[in-house]
């Protein structure tokens, strides 16, 4: 060893021998420590979520427009405003606690308007108005105190100081030989003006910075940036004594116009200066980070795609798969997926460009109008705080995360290869069946293929594009699975291995099976599994003698409709022990599934009647030689409308015309139960016709009694008992109401079809799929890709020829093939 301590050796031992779960809490504080200006960011991201005020909305603006893109770090002037602003935001809050103030006075009315103006200051009265502030304000200061442990806090003042004094040194030095040659300055102190102009410069300050955090001496620091600097004296002097002399003439013609030009230099040139080092860094430390932006807005695709509701007006929280099925397509919906899908777009073309200034732009206008949107006009929207609104909040969290992995890719730089997918980095079976699922994605592929060609500088058109894309996509398949067979080498001559064959070709089996047998089993388990009970909602029963006018019509509504008691229930399973085919049609229905309809006997009409019909229909039941037909028919109507009717037919006799038990299916056709009728015979009923002679004439109605009925009624009543089958759930009555026979020819043959295409095309692919060794060939593919990076586009055609050419000679083709 180099250098051995035993009070090192002696702690390295203890801090071993400690247990797991204490080393896994020194683990914590330590990844704590490192990140505890994420910290400080996540506090305050989170301070604005729940407050959601214009109080609390600057911070986390300063973050992603500020701290995140400073290099290397944020400075001490952004945690020095961070701690004062929420110290000034908590005695704030705390003086408009009062009750005196008008609008504390009814808070219970004002609380939840989102446009109340105290709620969107931020000063409304209101338990724990300042607990997050303070959690806020204690992460801020935790965040000061590790800093000054590591003699970080007061490195951004050595460092200005130390370029201020050199730079205004020089540019003394230099606009000292001008003095002579000016006389009509000589009254202005020129050397001032430089300097209150140039400390707003930071370029300085961040070289200083960055290369300061190297272990080099300070000797070294000062040789290696005067190099570097001297390089750019020149124009930095020029523009700085440009600045000089436009102030210097400003004060000359006015001083009050002098000190509004000097208010708005301090402000603007530092602003500037700021964004020009950013996008024009001295050191760029190139990364890419473009996947984890994709998966952010990913993400928020997917909410606002499950959440939709939450972003819409006087909106539950519904179903999308409802909303569509119904033709329908929310507002609110479609406006969010527009802008998100929008946005994913934009920013896949400045990654393709790789233009940090329009990544600035982008940032800064996406920043401002996602917080404008969701805090000011979102609540407004949907008539609630923000706060209040778990899912936009959700959205909210996620899309900050896209805003710090923005500002990282800014500061650092886009990279300056964009080579394949990247999924295709590396070849195992993760990174295979991930891109191959890509792949499954409708249109996905074709998009970013399209995106690619457009801001790509190609010699390719898009035809020949899309054919490298493809043959780039089957050579990696094709390489991911040679690296399989030699991680998993087979030895020859012998035979599979029954795990394999059972697991894969079991696997395979009892999916094709599925898919042959999908109607079947989908048609029987979509009703008795997940089948909803489609109760009635009103029963009519109608009678009429030989075509004339009805004589009975009665319905049973609400009250009228009763559900079986449990007691009920056995005993009316009970009533057909020993009945076979009664229990056997008695299996598939359940308790709630069955309905008693009561009917009073007196019909809710008066019967209407001609006379001259009235005594022909007399003469008709006096001839006992002649039939005579009753017609007797009931409407079920359940839910959505949907109305069971049949007729039928009897002798003029009203013995067995009453069905007693219906069974009411999922089709448009209710028919009776014969299996629960005794002797397969209907009920009898009695049918009177009552006469009521007033000072206003004579009124006439049929009254109808059942003879036997379950529930003994003194009353003139009839009974019916209606089976209603269970119906298919509406998030999937899309798909049951194509039947079997429609499932069959609309899903099974389709998959079919693919199966069949994937068992029959192998013979037609042998040349492209059995190659030995893709090396070549995804070389010359990533070759393609990389002289189209670095601008060689003839070199790029001369690759894509010799592409072409290797695909239409199969001698070529096995020559590249073969093993090394």
């Amino acid at each position: 060893r180099m250098f051995h301590d035993d009070e090192l050796e002696e702690s390295e031992k203890f801090y071993v021998g400690q247990p797991r779960v204490l080393l896994l809490i020194y683990a914590l504080y330590n990844t704590l420590v490192a990140r505890s200006e994420m910290v400080c960011y996540f506090v305050i991201i989170l301070n604005h979520m729940i407050s959601a005020s214009m109080i609390t909305l600057v911070l986390p603006i300063l973050i992603f427009l500020w701290a995140m893109l400073s290099v290397p770090r944020p400075s001490k002037r952004f945690w020095m405003t961070a701690i004062v602003y929420t110290e000034v935001a908590i005695v704030i809050k705390y003086f408009f606690q009062f009750g005196f103030f008008p609008w504390n006075k009814h808070v219970d009315y004002t609380k939840d308007k989102p446009y109340h103006p105290p709620n969107i200051i931020g000063i409304e009265k209101k338990e724990g108005y300042v607990h997050y502030d303070l959690v806020q304000l204690l992460a801020l200061f935790f965040h000061r105190s590790i800093l000054k442990c590591h003699g970080l806090w007061d490195e951004d003042e050595k460092g200005d100081s130390s370029s201020n004094k050199e730079d205004t040194d020089d540019e003394l030095s230099l606009t000292g030989g001008r003095r002579d040659s000016s006389a009509s300055l000589k009254s202005v102190n020129l050397a001032a003006s430089v300097e209150s102009i140039h400390v707003h410069f930071p370029e300085q300050q961040t070289a200083i910075r960055r290369k300061s955090s190297s272990s080099i001496s300070q000797l070294s620091h000062r040789s290696s940036f005067s190099s570097h600097r001297s390089k750019r004296d020149i124009s930095k002097n020029i523009n700085h004594i440009t600045l000089s002399l436009y102030f210097l003439q400003c004060k000359c013609v006015i001083k009050s116009h002098c000190d509004l030009c000097s208010r708005t230099l301090q402000v603007y040139v530092p602003i500037r200066q700021f964004f020009y080092n950013l996008i024009h860094p001295d050191y760029s430390a190139v990364t890419d980070v473009y996947v984890l932006m994709f998966l952010a807005d990913t993400v928020d695709f997917i909410i606002i795609v499950f959440g939709f509701w939450a972003f819409g007006k006087h909106s539950a929280a519904a179903d999308i798969t409802s909303s569509l099925s119904e033709d329908q397509v929310p507002e609110a919906f479609l406006v969010m997926v527009l802008i998100q899908f929008g946005t994913m777009v934009v920013d896949r073309a400045l990654y393709l460009k790789k233009t940090v200034m329009g990544k600035v732009i982008f940032q800064v206008i996406l920043v401002f109008g996602i917080h404008f949107w969701m805090f000011f006009i979102l609540p407004g929207v949907t008539e609630r705080k923000f706060s209040q609104n778990t899912v936009a909040q959700l959205w909210y969290f996620v899309k900050c995360v896209y805003f710090g992995l923005s500002a990282y890719q800014i500061r650092c730089g886009y990279p300056t290869r964009v080579l394949g997918n990247f999924l295709t980095k590396s070849y195992n079976y993760v990174n295979l069946f991930l891109f191959q699922g890509f792949r499954l994605v409708p249109f996905l592929t074709e998009l970013r293929a399209v995106m690619d060609w457009v801001w790509t500088d190609t010699t390719l058109s898009l035809s020949s594009w899309i054919c490298v894309e493809d043959i780039y996509a089957h050579i990696f398949i094709l390489k991911c699975w040679r690296e399989s067979e030699k991680r998993y080498p087979q030895p020859r001559g012998q035979k599979k291995k029954k795990v394999v064959k059972y697991g894969m070709g079991g696997m395979i089996i009892v999916l094709l099976i599925c898919i042959v047998w999908f109607p079947l089993l989908f048609m029987s388990l979509i009703k008795s599994v997940a089948g909803i009970t489609n109760k009635p909602l009103d029963v009519s029963i109608t009678i009429t003698l030989g075509g004339y006018q009805p004589i009975f019509t009665m319905s049973a509504q609400q009250n009228q409709l009763k559900s079986l008691e449990p007691n009920e229930f056995n005993e009316f399973l009970r009533s057909y022990r020993g009945n076979t085919a009664a229990l056997q049609f008695l299996e598939g229905y359940g308790r709630e599934d069955i309905t008693r309809a009561e009917l009073e006997g007196n019909s809710n009409s008066l019967w209407t009647i001609s006379p001259p019909s009235r005594e022909k229909m007399i003469q008709g039941l006096r001839d006992s030689e002649a039939d005579f037909t009753v017609v007797l028919s009931w409407t079920i109507q359940r839910y959505k409308n949907m109305k069971y009717l049949i007729s039928l037919f009897f002798s003029r006799t009203l013995e067995e015309v009453y069905p007693y038990y219906i069974k009411a299916p999922s089709d448009s056709l209710a028919k009776p139960i014969k299996q629960l009728l005794r002797d397969c015979k209907w009920e009898n009923i009695t049918v009177s016709l009552v006469k009521n002679v007033s000072e206003e004439g004579v009124r006439e109605w049929w009254v109808l009694n059942q003879l036997e009925k379950r529930q003994k009624t003194p009353q003139e009543s009839l009974e019916l008992f209606i089976f209603s089958d269970k119906v298919s759930p509406p998030s999937l009555g899309f798909l049951a109401g194509y039947g079997i026979m429609g499932l069959y020819a609309s899903v099974v043959l389709v998959i079919g079809k693919f199966v069949r295409e994937f068992f029959s095309g192998i013979s037609h692919s042998i040349m492209f799929e059995e190659l030995p060794n893709v090396d070549r060939i995804l070389k010359l593919c990533t070759d393609i890709f990389l002289v189209r990076e670095t601008g060689e586009l003839e070199l790029e055609e001369d690759l894509y020829a010799k592409l072409i050419f290797l695909y239409r000679s199969p001698e070529t083709m096995i020559k590249w093939t073969r093993e090394k």
